[in-house]
């Protein structure tokens, strides 16, 4: 399986922005969304088992990312609202044989798309 993100942009403080990412082929794992800004780690934000029956997020943005899939498209959202300065960064998304917050536990990674907010 290929993952392909997509979505990213520049835009201003307090919008929405949905990312996409795209699998080559239908999957049955798990998928997760990350992201990591310059000069940090590459960071947790969201997963969503095959069904879409249980999600994960990470508290820093819990009350403003969601996420979701469709199967039959073989695609993983990551809907981000209220964005801030704070969350520009390259967004991946990747795919695991389980739901988890633990990066290592992800052995399929898209190329990245980058989000950048401005003040």
């Amino acid at each position: 399986v290929q993952l392909q993100a997509s979505g990213g942009g520049l835009v201003q403080a307090g919008v929405s922005l949905g990312l996409s990412c795209v699998a080559s082929k239908q999957t049955d794992r798990s998928m997760g969304w990350f992201r990591q800004a310059p000069g940090k780690e590459r960071e947790f934000l969201a997963a969503i088992n095959w069904s879409g029956s249980a999600t994960m997020f990470a508290n820093s943005v819990k009350d403003r990312f969601s996420i979701s899939r469709d199967n039959a498209k073989t695609t993983v959202y990551l809907q981000m609202s209220s964005l801030k300065p704070d969350d520009t960064a390259i967004y991946y998304c990747a795919a695991s044989p389980e739901i988890t917050v633990q990066r290592d536990k992800y052995d399929i990674w898209g190329q990245g798309t980058l989000v950048t907010v401005s003040s």
